[in-house]
């Protein structure tokens, strides 16, 4: 059984349980599904006093946030649990030789693990492509998600099954995002 949760799942099972997920929600109470909202619950739930606060912070986090925290928590022990019985797998396996030769034209040469140590390693980050890939990256994503109202999760799991326009929209620039970076800037800071 481990070995059939070790390998990829085909599109045809993991979409059909990803697709699951909204419907669930709604049956336990109307849930919104996302990630990102769980940083501003974590520093709304920080003992800190009232008038140190910023409004965004002042709210009931125990009523809006305590169910999304248990399930980044569930996130958490569920990946280490996974990494006890199952191991590491050797994601770069799985990697297609068309973008395998890409990667490489660009300088990526490690494709062992879950990430190419290249890009994401503590050495990396002293060099100025890592800087701007890690510290850049992150910034702009965190910021991303909250100047959209979500992360991509929260959009396009349960915002566009709801059938909202702005998740739609956030979703669609998140794809035009992700392309221009990977086709425009990725070879220029690694180039």
């Amino acid at each position: 059984m481990l070995e059939n949760l070790a390998a990829p799942w085909p599109w045809y099972i993991a979409g059909p349980l990803i697709g699951l997920v909204v419907p669930l929600l709604l049956l336990l109470g109307g849930k919104v599904f996302g990630v990102s909202a769980n940083l501003r619950h974590m520093c709304a739930a920080t003992p800190t006093p009232e008038r140190w606060k910023p409004a965004f912070l002042k709210y009931d986090w125990k009523k809006s946030g305590v169910w999304n925290l248990t399930f980044i928590l569930g996130v958490f022990l569920g990946g280490l649990l996974a990494v006890q019985l199952i191991g590491m797998p050797d994601a770069g396996a799985h990697i297609s030789d068309a973008t395998r030769s890409d990667l490489a034209a660009l300088g990526v040469q490690e494709f062992t693990g879950l990430v190419p140590t290249d890009l994401f390693s503590w050495g990396a980050l002293l060099s100025p492509a890592g800087l701007i890939l890690i510290v850049g990256g992150g910034f702009l994503v965190g910021f991303g998600a909250r100047y959209a109202g979500g992360c991509t999760s929260g959009h396009a799991i349960s915002g566009i099954a709801d059938l909202q326009l702005p998740s739609l929209i956030a979703v669609l620039g998140f794809f035009a995002g992700g392309l221009l970076v990977t086709f425009g800037l990725l070879p220029l800071i690694l180039g």
